[in-house]
């Protein structure tokens, strides 16, 4: 009987120093968390810090990060980047439920901004912009000079009447 208590212990002794320790069995994967991914305009192309992307709108699975904390990056062409932070809520379970992971904000959607204006055509060298010209008739006419002999016509006065025909 002594004999079995003794290797008992030393197989006990011995299953100590192998790897296996028990905070390694009750260590669990992190959760996945599933978050929905937008943008206006739609088409851009979104990727979160923790490597998941896509192509808005659509989904992601992203394990819910330890610090609880990562960002989505959106870009699409003729846009500005934009980098959007999203926060991971952790609910502690207890014995009677089990814990919860929220992201927010879920959606999580940019708007884009336009690149900025479209560049101008290249001018041709050698050549100069044309001048706005007056319009025609008599609204455009300058006015005489003040020390004209003839008073301006009013703009709104109807034209002098026609003599009569000689008889």
């Amino acid at each position: 009987m002594r004999r079995v208590i003794v290797i008992a212990a030393a197989g006990f002794s011995l299953a100590g120093c192998s790897s296996f320790s028990m905070g390694d069995y009750f260590k669990s994967t992190p959760p996945v968390v599933q978050v929905q991914l937008d943008s206006t305009p739609q088409g851009a192309d979104a990727r979160t810090s923790l490597g998941p992307g896509c192509k808005t709108p659509c989904t992601v699975s992203v394990p819910a990060p330890e610090n609880g904390s990562f960002t989505v990056t959106y870009s699409l062409n003729k846009f500005q980047p934009a980098t959007v932070p999203v926060s991971v809520v952790r609910n502690p379970g207890d014995f009677a439920s089990a814990g919860t992971v929220n992201v927010d904000p879920n959606p999580v959607v940019a708007l884009l901004q336009p690149a900025g204006p479209p560049p101008k055509p290249p001018r041709k060298h050698g050549m100069r912009p044309k001048k706005p010209r007056p319009p025609k008739g008599d609204a455009a006419a300058p006015p005489p000079p003040a020390d004209s002999p003839f008073p301006a016509p009013a703009a709104s006065a109807p034209p002098p009447p026609a003599p009569p025909p000689p008889r």
